[in-house]
Order: C-alpha cells, then structure tokens, then sequence
C-alpha cells in the first residue's frame, strides 16, 4: 500500500512540473523570435540583438515583455506559430522550402509579423525568397509618413542610417495582406546591429539609441495594427 501510494505521488508531482513547464511556455507575455532558416547565411549573427531590443521595451513601454533571452524559431517546424513577432536577418544566403513557404505565409495570414534586417549580404536571397511567399504582392517601398515611423517616437525622415553599407539613404518596404503590414524589410541601416551589445560593432550610443528608438516603433506598430 505505502508503494503504491508513493508512485502516486511520485506521478502527481512529475505531472504537476510538467504542466508547469507547460504553462510555463504558452505564456502570453512578449517575446521575439530569430528564424532559423537553411541556405548557409548566418542567420544567428548578433545574438545580444533581440535581447537588447527586449530590455529596451521592459524600460521604454508598457508590453508585457518576457524574460529577455536569444529566442529562435526554426522554419522547418511549427515553432514561428509560438511568436507574434519574428526577425530575420544575415550576410548571405536563405532558402525555404516548399513547407517553409506555406508556413511563412500561414503565419502572415494568422496574425504573425515578420521583420528581416538586411546585415549587408542578404537583400537579393531575400527579396527571392519573399517573392516565393507573396508572389502577387510586392514589396512597397513605406513612405516617411507611415504610422511606422511615429508610432512611439518621431523619426519624420524614416529610417535612422546605423551603419553605411554602400552609403545608399536606408530604405523600408512593406508586404500587406488585406491590408495589414506584415513583412516589414530594411534595407541600408542595419538596425539589428545596433540593437546589439555595444561592443559587436562599436556603434556610437546616439546610434544605438536611435535603433532601439525605431525597434521599438516597429514592435508597438506590429502589436496595435
């Protein structure tokens, strides 16, 4: 008898840690997520990024931020499904595949936000690769006015330019489903980078702030539009 209630017991509370863990997990509190694609770029550069970008929101707004760490979301599975909010970013290649596609698209169409900062290198795979997506939609070009640019700060010239690339003007172009924005693409800044610990890149702290300041524009904009 006393065994028997013993592995009761032992059941109860290995049952009770794991709806914990359970809970634990489908919190509602929010978080970003890095995707991890295929196709060799370096899709986990700058880990510190998006925990920074985290840090900034719990400081500077009222989102209900989670536990800021390195969070990823792996294409090939359903894991994007858990994340309002995903990044992507890298110096080189990105390659879906078909399931990808479909499941890219899926998230967009549910609700989800998909932000891709190019850190010098990814625009062309990119650009191919959203096409596959959305391949009757194309990317729009936002104009200064957008409500992207003043949704928590004023930046009444668009994007803040964090590093030079080729010294082009910093660009932000858009998908819309049915209206919505839900891929928001820059272009010539690289505000991934300056979201970063301030010693990957060495960027000044005016830059930093600015792309803290217009991370933030996007993650509110994504979460009330």
């Amino acid at each position: 008898m006393f065994r028997y209630i013993s592995i009761l017991v032992i059941i109860f509370v290995l049952f009770s840690h794991t709806n914990a863990e359970a809970q634990t997990e489908k919190s509602n509190k929010f978080k970003i997520a890095r995707l991890k694609y295929s196709g060799g770029g370096d899709w986990y550069n700058d880990p510190t990024a998006e925990v920074n970008m985290m840090e900034y929101l719990k400081k500077n707004t009222t989102i209900d931020v989670d536990i800021p760490k390195f969070y990823t979301a792996d294409v090939s599975t359903n894991e994007i499904f858990s994340y309002p909010f995903i990044t992507i970013t890298g110096h080189g290649n990105i390659q879906f595949s078909i399931n990808e596609i479909i499941r890219l698209r899926k998230y967009c169409e549910g609700g989800g936000f998909i932000y891709a900062d190019d850190d010098y290198g990814m625009d062309e795979a990119f650009r191919r690769e959203i096409k596959k997506i959305f391949p009757d939609t194309e990317l729009k070009e936002l104009p200064f006015n957008h409500k992207i640019y003043n949704s928590h700060y004023i930046f009444p010239s668009g994007l803040p330019k964090i590093h030079e690339h080729d010294g082009k003007p910093p660009q932000g172009f858009g998908i819309f489903i049915n209206g919505r924005l839900c891929v928001y693409y820059t272009y010539e800044t690289n505000l991934l980078d300056g979201w970063a610990d301030p010693g990957e890149h060495n960027d000044p702290p005016e830059k930093r702030e600015e792309s803290l300041k217009m991370g933030t524009n996007i993650i509110v904009y994504a979460l009330t539009n």
